[in-house]
């Protein structure tokens, strides 16, 4: 038995390094680039689509915008046309314009669609506004005015200076925001989300990662993760805080209603002195500390608070199902 036991590894250790060898020549690889300098005058409306590539867009010329595109075709069992389809890119790129509105990398002919990679580098006037979406490649978008919509399947997402409102979507990969001047929607299924300097309100969510914010202007935030930790910094208005099985960390102003929730995790909040507001504070399993004067409206407990600070004012709600609230 314990030679057959030898012999069947054997044997399958050799298939397995047959196949390795063996995958060179099932596959092959084609690659080609194309540039084209479309001549824009004003605001510029750029939707961008590609279905494994990267995407780049940063700004240049007020009156350009400058397409790079990087191709790659992949073959599979004997498959031969490679080159002819990165001829048949290069010599008709999929890029259409109408004065203004610029749409990239739709492309119609199916055969084109298959096995093929185009990877994107954009350089465009600060006044444009941009719809991206990439299904399985990376993202960085910087310098422009806005609005942005930027998502991609199983990539990560970087945006940084963005003149309005922003929308980023990311199915498996960590979402980066920094410096945007109005709101921001985002959606992470299984990364991290991390937003710094954001001049608005702020609504996000992650399956499975951490959740950051600097806030820098008023606005309303909204934020849940699955199971990871939110840091909340700035706050300017009114907040709805949510994890399932992280902590909770919250620093601003309370000028609106607060709710915040853990199932597992501590809750620390931070206040100014000044601050002014309705608590009711619960955990199911740990204790309540209170780092401010307060006016007790029936009973006081480790584990359940109702009460004022100073004259009373918004509601603030927290609860957790098994760890500490603090509040400072």
């Amino acid at each position: 038995m314990r030679s057959q036991r030898i012999r069947f590894n054997v044997l399958a250790a050799l298939s397995v390094v047959t196949v390795l060898c063996l995958l060179p020549a099932l596959a092959s690889a084609a690659d080609g680039s194309f540039q084209r300098t479309l001549q824009v005058t004003g605001p510029v409306n750029l939707e961008v689509e590609t279905g494994s590539g990267n995407i780049e867009v940063r700004t240049g010329s007020s009156n350009q915008v400058q397409v790079t595109g990087r191709i790659k075709i992949t073959e599979w069992f004997g498959g031969n046309n490679g080159e002819e389809k990165v001829k048949r890119l290069e010599a008709n790129p999929p890029i259409q314009q109408s004065g203004n509105d610029i749409r990239i990398g739709h492309i119609d002919d199916p055969e084109l669609r298959h096995n093929v990679s185009i990877s994107y580098e954009l350089v465009v006037p600060a006044d444009t506004q941009l719809r991206s979406r990439t299904g399985s490649g990376n993202q960085v978008v910087g310098g422009i005015h806005g609005p942005a919509e930027v998502g991609s399947g199983s990539g990560s997402l970087k945006i940084s200076d963005i003149g309005e409102n922003v929308r980023a979507d990311a199915g498996s990969g960590n979402i980066d925001i920094d410096h945007v001047n109005g709101s921001v929607h985002a959606r992470a299924g299984s990364g991290t989300i991390h937003a710094t300097a954001i001049a608005g309100g702020f609504d996000a969510a992650t399956g499975s990662g951490n959740l950051s914010l600097e806030q820098t202007a008023p606005g309303s935030v909204h934020v849940d993760t699955g199971s990871g930790g939110v840091d909340l910094h700035g706050i300017q208005g009114s907040l709805e805080a949510k994890a399932g099985s992280g902590s909770i960390h919250a620093e601003g102003d309370p000028t609106g209603a607060w709710t915040v929730h853990s199932g597992s995790g501590t809750i620390k909040l931070r206040f100014p002195s000044t601050a002014a507001f309705d608590l009711t504070a619960h955990t199911s399993s740990g204790s309540i500390s209170v780092n401010h004067p307060l006016t007790v409206q029936g009973s006081i407990g480790r584990k359940e608070i109702h009460g004022k600070v100073l004259a009373g004012g918004v509601p603030v709600e927290i609860e957790t199902g098994s760890g500490n609230i603090e509040i400072e």
